[in-house]
């Protein structure tokens, strides 16, 4: 196991300015379909929102731990599926709510209230992690993120493509229509691309070590989307939201974890490696996901605006 913590990720700074470009496109075409009126709902419903942060900051964290003790994984493993469930949800599941026909105003909340939040909360998060892992082995490290490169990063990659999408729909209606469409289907190809660039980029490692972290990923995301919708169907949410929230808790922001292992732990193989492959996995996971509720008919009495 230790040859697998000597092995360097593909992931440069040209990447992720690429990939945050790619995003913020993602985030644009969701814009396009959403008004003021969206969020009206949030603030009738703000249970909905605090169950849907909760699911991310209560309920994935539980499963982690419990998988962790459960699957017994290495620790530089073990600290990768630590520092994916403490970091906020992933910019994509807005459009993956998108795509599923549920609740995208309610995704765009919660990824930029996690987002915004994980300057306190992923370095706590991760902290007790570390203190669950100490009893199995000692590791011991700091984690701190920058308050100033977080607060750029969900203006550049929510606010921004956000406001300027909202404001194209509200301010020229003709043209969004226009717009919709293609921007839907350039999506889609930025979407698929994404996966297949990051298999390529990535082919050696994950065919040498794909076989010590498939299991986990796969355990692992599957149980964050299941439990994301169990718990709001538990404190009975609609199906809509129930599905908004599964997706933000099986999203998570992989590239920001990348980031963290490359500025904190100096690459750490195993941690990479999780990061890395969820990454791959919770995009090839959540479009199947999405795909599969889209196509599956909603109460008329389940819609958004109740």
């Amino acid at each position: 196991m230790l040859d697998i913590d000597s092995i360097r990720i593909n992931f440069n700074t040209s990447n992720l300015f690429w990939l945050n470009i790619c995003l913020a496109f993602l985030l644009f075409g969701v814009a396009l379909d959403l008004k003021l009126d969206n969020f009206k709902y949030l603030l009738k419903h703000p249970r909905v929102v605090i169950i849907g942060l909760a699911s991310q900051w209560m309920v994935l964290p539980l499963v982690t731990i419990l998988l962790i003790w459960i699957l017994n994984p290495p620790v530089s493993l073990a600290l990768g599926m630590a520092l994916i469930a403490s970091c906020p949800g992933g910019n994509v599941s807005n459009y993956a709510v998108h795509l599923a026909k549920a609740n995208a105003a309610l995704s765009v909340v919660l990824t930029s209230i996690s987002t915004l939040a994980a300057t306190v909360m992923t370095p706590v998060y991760f902290g007790l992690f570390t203190l669950v892992l100490a009893k199995k082995e000692r590791y011991s490290n700091t984690l701190v993120l920058d308050p100033i490169k977080m607060a750029e990063t969900i203006f550049i990659l929510i606010i921004v493509p956000l406001i300027i999408g909202m404001s194209v729909n509200h301010f020229f209606p003709k043209l969004t229509e226009r717009l919709k469409s293609p921007v839907k289907s350039l999506s889609m190809i930025i979407f698929l691309g994404f996966v297949v660039i990051a298999l390529y980029g990535n082919y050696e490692h994950l065919k040498r070590y794909l076989h010590l972290v498939f299991l986990l990923v796969l355990v692992h995301n599957t149980m964050a989307l299941i439990s994301g919708y169990a718990f709001a169907r538990l404190l009975r949410l609609n199906t809509i939201d129930s599905r908004t929230i599964s997706i933000e808790t099986g999203i998570q922001n992989s590239g920001l974890g990348l980031i963290l292992i490359f500025n904190f732990f100096d690459g750490l193989g195993g941690m990479a490696l999780i990061a890395a492959w969820w990454g791959i996995w919770h995009l090839i996971s959540v479009f199947m996901v999405a795909n599969l509720w889209k196509f599956r008919p909603i109460a008329a009495r389940e819609t958004i605006h109740e």
